[in-house]
């Protein structure tokens, strides 16, 4: 019974029963019946249109509108997270990645790089080892950083936008797995080298999807930010000489 008079119902009943008065106004002021009686087939004929009109073109135009503004808020959270915590780990990971000058030939971006370069790139990083040497990080210096980044980290699982996209998930997900490992442990000084292998399977991990969600983040600054990325680009975690100070 609630359903059956539900706002929608009184609505659509009234907007019935006010066309109906219209119509039966009309013909009994401008007494022309079959004028009235024609004019309503053509209206009722143009009806399927109308709904076409509304129910798909606009509703298709709405829901790009509003895809487009789910995409800016999600890329403003993914650049929060690399000033704060992403580029850090790029810096940390890179450095004690052996073959890593093949990664930073690659990724060594500037203004004339189109879509179709950063797709080209990011296809071509899938074949990468991402193999960081697990026995030169500071285990200890990277838990302690990732433990300051913990209710940074919480707070963006807890962001609904995020769950427009999966590998951005994906990739809080290695993050916060890696910050359980290590703090799961109660020092680092005595691990066995089995145990610091599969840390160091962790780390590569977060590696591996750090990188491509940072290609990713760049071409979309490239294409609706000029101005963020250009400082993007003059602090390029896998440039040696980006400096931040425009030359």
């Amino acid at each position: 019974m609630a359903k059956l008079f539900s706002w929608e119902m009184k609505l659509a009943l009234f907007l019935v029963a006010a066309s109906v008065a219209i119509y039966s106004t009309k013909m009994l002021v401008l007494h022309n019946p079959e004028n009235t009686i024609d004019y309503l087939f053509n209206s009722i004929g143009f009806l399927p249109i109308s709904v076409l009109l509304v129910t798909v073109v606009l509703n298709r135009l709405l829901t790009i509108r509003s895809t487009q503004e789910k995409m800016q808020k999600l890329n403003v959270v993914i650049g929060t997270f690399f000033a704060e915590v992403g580029n850090h780990l790029l810096v940390v990971f890179s450095d004690f990645d052996e073959d890593v000058s093949v990664l930073r030939n690659k990724l060594i971006i500037s203004d004339e790089w189109g879509d179709d370069r950063f797709r080209a790139v990011l296809k071509s990083i899938e074949d990468y080892p991402f193999s960081v040497n697990w026995d030169e990080v500071d285990f200890a210096e990277l838990d302690l950083f990732l433990m300051q980044k913990r209710d940074f980290l919480l707070r963006m699982l807890e962001n609904p936008v995020l769950l427009e996209n999966q590998t951005f998930t994906e990739l809080l997900r290695a993050v916060f797995h890696l910050n359980e490992e290590l703090q799961r442990r109660p020092g680092f000084e005595c691990l066995p080298e089995s145990d610091c292998q599969h840390i160091g399977g962790d780390i590569n991990r977060v590696y591996k999807e750090l990188v491509s969600e940072w290609i990713r983040y760049m071409e979309y600054l490239k294409n609706n930010y000029p101005y963020m990325y250009s400082l993007a680009l003059r602090t390029n975690p896998f440039d040696e000489e980006a400096v931040a100070i425009v030359q």
